[in-house]
């Protein structure tokens, strides 16, 4: 009863502060969506896109399962919300609850499918290729365990797949795939490692091979269509300023090819590529903005004049990211507003901030994902 009332005063309060308009602008087909992370049921925030970028509230969709309660200061993670590969589903982490969830995407809205245990406690990132998904689970010694996604959403536990990672004190902050599916990656905030993975054909882990971090807390990280891992770093570099830093994987090796480039910005965590491997973005949650960074073919990092400071958020702390609309268009979770920011991405990677109609959210929503 407990989380059917949460759900209902967390509805009404979405809706009357992101409502849905008259005015609202033709929507493009496109989809947002956040987590409340809410400890006496976790639910999933929806928005449809419009062709401006704008968007607008299409519902609340509770996951079944519990979320930790503290948002991002207590999950610490990038990834806790996900899209499949294929765009048809999309992968929630239920932390007070050892699960994750899995929902059918019907353009802006969600059907729950159901959830799995996550292999493990406490999972903060989940991801998937091809119908392969693996949890990240920050809770004791830390693990990561496979998943299977069928054809219709559902989850099922793969036998013979948790491994430990790198680190029996890793603060672990995120689990992706690499471009073709047959390396994970996993961040060590604590360790201060970068952890990696082969897959099998039979979609099992191989044990974990740790590499040193080029800086201090590795966080969020996505792969180039080259395979080039870009990651942030909280603590940066020996600047001790936040920074972000480049490797050339092979296999399960990692070659540093930018170290530490350093933004002279506080907690550069949450970070996004885009589609064309040509710009990275990463979110200073400790002072307020987002900065830009190059990104040439061979997975050197620059970082052009201003761009330390590309854009400044409203409420001042900026958490998930995710690109939409072809990388049109750059959203940010703002932890401060409690709203999501929004940003026009220019041809040279430039970000022009717009209102994003988004207003309200609870104090814990956390993770972010775009269609």
């Amino acid at each position: 009863m407990h989380s059917k009332i949460t759900h209902a005063a967390a509805l009404a309060l979405f809706l009357a502060t992101s409502p849905a308009r008259a005015d609202a602008p033709r929507a493009d087909g496109g989809a947002l969506f956040t987590m409340t992370d809410d400890a006496a049921g976790n639910a999933v925030l929806a928005f449809a896109r419009g062709q401006d970028g704008t968007l607008t509230a299409t519902g609340v969709y509770p996951t079944d399962g519990a979320g930790s309660g503290g948002g991002e200061p207590v999950l610490g993670s990038q990834g806790a919300v996900t899209l499949s590969s294929d765009g048809r589903f999309l992968l929630v982490v239920n932390a007070g609850s050892d699960d994750i969830s899995s929902f059918r995407i019907d353009g802006a809205r969600l059907t729950l499918v159901g959830r799995a245990p996550s292999g493990g406690t406490f999972p903060v990132s989940v991801a998937e290729h091809g119908g392969l998904v693996y949890a990240l689970n920050a809770g004791g010694d830390g693990d990561i365990s496979g998943l299977l996604l069928d054809e219709h959403g559902a989850l099922t536990p793969l036998a013979d797949s948790t491994r430990p990672l790198g680190s029996t004190a890793a603060g672990a902050a995120q689990v992706a795939f690499d471009r073709s599916g047959k390396v994970l990656a996993v961040t060590e905030k604590a360790a201060q490692e970068i952890v990696l993975y082969a897959v099998d054909r039979q979609g099992r882990a191989s044990a974990p091979t740790p590499a040193p971090s080029s800086g201090a807390v590795p966080f969020g990280f996505a792969f180039t269509i080259g395979d080039v891992l870009v990651v942030s770093e909280a603590g940066g570099g020996v600047s001790g300023t936040s920074a972000v830093s480049s490797y050339a994987v092979d296999g399960v090796s990692a070659e540093v090819v930018s170290s530490s480039v350093p933004n002279f910005q506080r907690a550069a965590c949450w970070l996004v590529i885009t589609r064309n491997g040509r710009h990275a973005y990463v979110a200073n949650a400790g002072s307020g903005d987002i900065s830009a960074y190059r990104i040439d073919r061979q997975g050197e990092l620059t970082l052009p004049p201003g761009a330390e400071i590309a854009a400044t958020l409203p409420g001042g702390k900026p958490l998930d990211l995710a690109l939409a609309g072809g990388d049109a268009f750059l959203y940010a979770v703002d932890a401060s507003g409690h709203s999501i920011a929004g940003f026009s991405v220019g041809d040279d990677g430039a970000l022009t901030p717009f209102a994003s109609g988004v207003s309200g959210l609870p104090a814990s929503a956390v993770g972010l994902a775009a269609k």
